[in-house]
């Protein structure tokens, strides 16, 4: 233990802990960038997977006052699938979007982490019937988005499409996710 107190050792420690703070703090940066590539890509290999298991897109309608509008969605009915739902996406056509499907109507809350798309969210009930609409949420927020009303599904559709077919609540729509 002598060897401790001895100057140059404690020189050497000083410095050896020195390199250590500074490598660290060199890697960790690294490594956090490096992680969320990693994140980004499994987001975008289990969408294409979840898309190609599901056999590509269903077809969804959507009647306002304004008259019917058509959608083509990707559904995300696992509870993976719901929590990965449209991440890391950069762009979405404007007439596509993503159905999340629950087990049964309930208070429903969404955020847009990872999210850079900014979206409307319509909350859906067991019926087909909009029962909330949350629009123009903002990308990447953990701000939680909460339905309003008890909803079977949501909806995520690029921002400002409610607003361009005149979107209410009450508003139906209409896929073999909701009951006739």
């Amino acid at each position: 233990m002598t060897h401790l107190f001895n100057p140059a050792a404690r020189v050497f420690m000083a410095l050896f802990a020195l390199f250590l703070l500074v490598e660290t703090a060199i890697v960790m940066p690294s490594a956090a960038i490096a992680q969320n590539r990693i994140v980004e890509a499994q987001g975008a290999l289990e969408s294409r997977a979840w898309l190609e298991a599901k056999g590509g897109l269903e077809p969804l309608e959507i009647i306002t006052s304004t008259g019917p509008h058509d959608f083509l969605v990707e559904m995300a009915r696992t509870e993976g699938q719901r929590e990965h739902g449209l991440m890391f996406r950069r762009s979405m056509p404007p007439d596509r979007g993503m159905l999340f499907g629950f087990e049964s109507e309930r208070p429903v809350t969404m955020w847009m982490k990872n999210t850079y798309l900014p979206l409307d969210m319509i909350f859906i009930g067991k019926t087909g019937k909009v029962v909330g609409l949350a629009e123009n949420t903002e990308p990447l927020s953990e701000k939680i988005i909460p339905s309003g009303a008890p909803a079977f599904s949501v909806l995520e559709v690029n921002a400002g499409v409610s607003a361009r077919i005149g979107l209410k609540i009450g508003d139906l729509v209409r896929h073999p996710l909701f009951a006739k």
